[in-house]
């Protein structure tokens, strides 16, 4: 797939909480080098504190897409967007998003690119076609984050994965398969924009025989317990035919994301059925530790709340960007 240039402006737009912007903030942490500066519509109230540019500005110190690193709810572009990604194509700089609706099919960006010159990279479609997965067993190693909800960390979890993996010398690469990923890394399969029927043989596509010791390290997406996510969590969860799960977590979350009113299940019950799910292709398959988020607790409360979690449950238990995964990566070592 042809990639987007960098460095990037990043499109805040109007959002108002961070797991929105969680494009925006993985390209800025995993990927500094990327992130020259901020673009926030009227009403905004994140800042990832970088400089705020216009698209002129932001051309003139040498950036070369505008990133929409934006989620909301039925991945849509709003009508007020539009005037601001048209200003950056003007600009002279490509536009890249991950939102379900196309820019392509809005007709005056569509308009605006060709006029200009510009690309317009819509990663959440896939550029290729996939077969049906099989589920036949594959050489190479593969590690797939899965959750108890969506939008808590797994996307970090296996970014800091592959991180620690490398630096220990393994073979390893992460999987992206959503638009945030592919923002990041540049490659990927947002599985969500694929057809139901192809998921798996997306998955099994994005991550293919390798050699024996290579880790493919398959970024997870939703929850098996999400009314709106369940089916795409285990179309991925069969194609990535995994040897190890790692459970994501947020101990503090008082419902499922954008579900109120339906808790949470217990670790227990959510790495029984990931294991469950995940012997139909790979009977070995087994959750192997925990990752959680524990961003809104003390450093106290969150280390007390780790070791807890890691006696009742038998293995290890870490927070990916708070202690990092090297507990994580000790028992991947084992496999």
């Amino acid at each position: 797939m042809q990639k987007a240039g960098a460095p990037y402006l990043l499109f805040l737009g109007d959002a108002q909480d961070v797991l929105s912007i969680k494009g925006c903030t993985g390209v800025k942490i995993w990927r500094p080098e990327k992130a020259v500066a901020q673009i926030r519509l009227p009403g905004c109230t994140q800042d990832l504190k970088l400089p705020d540019m216009t698209p002129a500005e932001a051309a003139a110190a040498g950036c070369k897409t505008m990133l929409l690193g934006v989620a909301n709810a039925g991945g849509f572009v709003p009508d007020n967007w539009v005037p601001t990604i048209i200003e950056a194509l003007e600009a002279g700089m490509d536009v890249m998003a991950g939102m379900h609706k196309r820019m392509a099919d809005i007709l005056a960006i569509a308009e605006a690119a060709k006029k200009h010159g510009r690309t317009l990279f819509d990663v959440r479609q896939p550029s290729q076609d996939f077969k049906v997965g099989k589920g036949y067993d594959r050489p190479g190693k593969r590690v797939l984050t899965v959750g108890t909800d969506c939008s808590l960390g797994k996307m970090f979890t296996s970014l800091a994965l592959e991180k620690e993996m490398k630096a220990r010398g393994m073979n390893a690469t992460f999987r992206a398969t959503g638009q945030s990923g592919i923002f990041i890394v540049g490659e990927g399969v947002a599985v969500d924009g694929v057809i139901s029927d192809f998921i798996a043989g997306a998955i099994e596509w994005l991550c293919p025989d390798n050699d024996p010791d290579h880790w493919d390290v398959v970024e997870g997406q939703g929850s098996l317990f999400h009314p709106s996510f369940a089916g795409v969590s285990l179309g991925l969860l069969h194609g990535a035919q995994p040897d190890a799960l790692i459970m994501c977590h947020e101990p503090n979350r008082p419902h499922m994301r954008g579900v109120p009113g339906r808790a949470l299940p217990s670790l227990e019950e959510c790495i029984a059925l990931n294991e469950q799910m995940a012997h139909l292709t790979n009977p070995a398959a087994r959750v192997i530790g925990l990752s959680a988020n524990t961003s809104l607790m003390s450093d106290d409360d969150a280390h007390t709340w780790l070791e807890e979690t890691s006696q009742r449950l038998g293995m290890p238990c870490c927070d990916s960007l708070r202690t990092g995964v090297g507990s994580l990566v000790d028992a991947l070592a084992e496999i």
